[in-house]
């Protein structure tokens, strides 16, 4: 998409009733889009870690979701993309930490039917009930039975 707007915004370059500042700050701007899709592309590191503490998404949260506080899970479904929606306690919710217009956000969020703490597996390739089950399974386990429980998730691989 960036290549269209970066097009657009060269053939601006020769019409005289355009600003020249404006057809370069398209151009500019929606250029920057080639090195930001070019690392996406290229970026090797895990989307998602599963461990015996909890789960970290790199898209949708920062830190790791201990298994503690998720309350419950379930799936989701927006245009064929799978969403893993976990439920937490109000006290552990990222908006709470943060602004007004970040809770309102979240308010919308939750009146579409998603939670604040959503897993989007759009751009990973695995069963969305599985690890669905899988994480409802080890959110209520106790911490040696966790470790059991990876193995065999890692097992069936």
């Amino acid at each position: 998409m960036c290549s269209v707007f970066v097009a657009l915004g060269y053939f601006m370059l020769g019409r005289p009733d355009v600003p020249q500042a404006v057809a370069w700050l398209g151009i500019g701007f929606f250029g920057l889009g080639y090195p930001v899709g070019i690392y996406q592309l290229l970026d090797r590191r895990p989307q998602i870690i599963v461990s015996e503490v909890g789960i970290f998404d790199r898209m949708a949260h920062h830190e790791f979701i201990n298994w503690e506080i998720i309350q419950d899970v379930y799936l989701a479904e927006i245009h064929k993309q799978h969403i893993i929606c976990l439920v937490v306690d109000e006290a552990f919710e990222p908006s709470r930490r943060k602004g007004k217009f970040q809770q309102t956000v979240a308010s919308l969020n939750k009146e579409l039917g998603f939670q604040e703490l959503n897993i989007s597996l759009a751009y990973v390739d695995v069963d969305a009930d599985r690890l669905a089950a899988f994480i409802y399974a080890m959110r209520g386990a106790q911490a040696p039975e966790r470790a059991a429980l990876l193995e065999k998730a890692a097992a069936s691989l």
